[in-house]
């Protein structure tokens, strides 16, 4: 691993969908806010990705970043905090796609769960291309790309995630052998002094031994603290422990994301597909109109009737946005007819109303300066490419391609 702490480095991206709504604010936006304040991020634009199955079509990609983006701004995702750009924009995604290629076994993409549902799904296009194939890989040299240690993902994309690793594991298998590895790793661990080689030493028998992850974790801070070794000798010291060779690729973790819980208008999973959702930044009129004729209880046709709300859309809706106190109001009122269906979103409208208003006041400043979108990106994509430039220059060295 370069000086790059890998661990504090988290990596995500988002197809360009155009305008958000709010699933993806209460299952993605969110966590991100939370993540910018604890990790070094990245979030990216994935319009590479979004080619692999609108190759055919792509008039609507460009509009649907600058929607995208603005929304990310809005949520609160913040450029002083955490770094976004645009994928396309940092074509060294592509040379890391290239060359992890060359070391992929065809079998290991075939076999992603995700590829052949997708290709179920998408049954009307074309999708036996080869970027299609290979987009999971693209997502590998994404987050290689970053040497990002943890990777926001829903339980769905966990095999994305598992993928990279394998890859991130052969390549450093094939590529971190060095002539004469041990001995500059046994020379390196003399360096650190007498007490920390021995604690090192502790601490990769217990590992290798005993496969005690808190002995990794410890060695792994104890080489972090060290002062007289080269960042060469760093890098061998942590393959070593591993009992392998140089980690030029760390192999990231997934950050399981809590499984978003919010419905649609119709009570499936609020999608646009489905033309179930409410936008992130939809005016407040037609937020009240919307709920306003959603389906309910199919039983209570009159005011008088009663209902039960577990078989009615909007209690899916109050479980997000009410509490305690509302909700048991509204159990005890829909089930005795105490009050009737417009009472009882009346309360949803204001709550959803007041969460998006501050998103409206962020996205305002951003709405009419087109400006300044393009200059967050602009330098986000500088600092991403610097980040990808150190990779690419370790990767090309290790495969042979450095020619200085």
């Amino acid at each position: 691993m370069s000086s790059v702490d890998s661990q504090q480095r988290v990596l995500s991206g988002m197809r360009p969908t155009g305008k958000l709504h709010l699933g993806h604010y209460h299952g993605v936006l969110k966590n991100w806010v939370k993540l910018q304040h604890e990790f070094e991020c990245f979030f990216f634009i994935a319009d590479w990705h979004a080619l692999t199955t609108q190759y055919d079509d792509p008039s609507g990609i460009e509009q649907s970043v600058w929607d995208m983006v603005i929304d990310w701004l809005a949520a609160g995702v913040n450029p002083g905090s955490s770094t976004m750009f645009i994928q396309s924009q940092v074509p060294e995604h592509a040379e890391l796609h290239l060359l992890l290629s060359m070391i992929t076994p065809l079998g290991w993409l075939e076999r992603i769960p995700t590829y052949k549902d997708q290709q179920e799904k998408l049954r009307e296009k074309d999708l036996a291309t080869y970027g299609f194939l290979g987009y999971p890989l693209l997502q590998t040299a994404d987050i290689l790309m970053y040497r990002a240690g943890r990777v926001p993902v829903g339980a769905d994309q966990v095999s994305h995630v598992e993928i990279t690793r394998e890859i991130a594991r052969r390549f450093n298998h094939i590529y971190g052998r060095e002539i004469g590895f041990e001995e500059q790793a046994e020379s390196a661990i003399v360096k650190m002094g007498k007490k920390n080689a021995k604690l090192y030493r502790t601490l990769k028998k217990r590992y290798q031994e005993e496969g005690d992850l808190e002995a990794l974790d410890t060695a792994r801070a104890l080489l972090k603290e060290q002062q007289n070794i080269s960042l060469g000798d760093r890098e061998r010291l942590y393959g070593y422990i591993e009992g392998g060779g140089k980690i030029i690729l760390p192999e990231p973790q997934p950050l399981l994301t809590p499984e978003s819980k919010m419905p649609g208008l119709d009570g499936q999973k609020m999608s646009k597909s489905y033309n179930n959702y409410i936008g992130l930044r939809e005016a407040p009129d037609s937020v009240a109109q919307k709920i306003r004729t959603m389906q309910t209880d199919p039983q209570r046709v009159r005011r008088t009737d009663p209902g039960e709300p577990e078989k009615c859309p909007v209690w899916g809706l109050h479980k997000v946005y009410s509490d305690e106190a509302t909700k048991e109001w509204v159990e005890v009122g829909c089930r005795s007819a105490g009050i009737g269906c417009l009472e009882c979103k009346a309360p949803l409208i204001e709550a959803i109303v007041e969460e998006q208003r501050p998103l409206h006041e962020r996205a305002k400043e951003y709405e009419g300066n087109p400006d300044l979108v393009h200059s967050i990106l602009q330098e986000g994509r500088e600092h991403a490419r610097d980040a990808a430039r150190d990779t690419l220059e370790d990767v090309r060295a290790a495969m042979g391609l450095s020619y200085r």
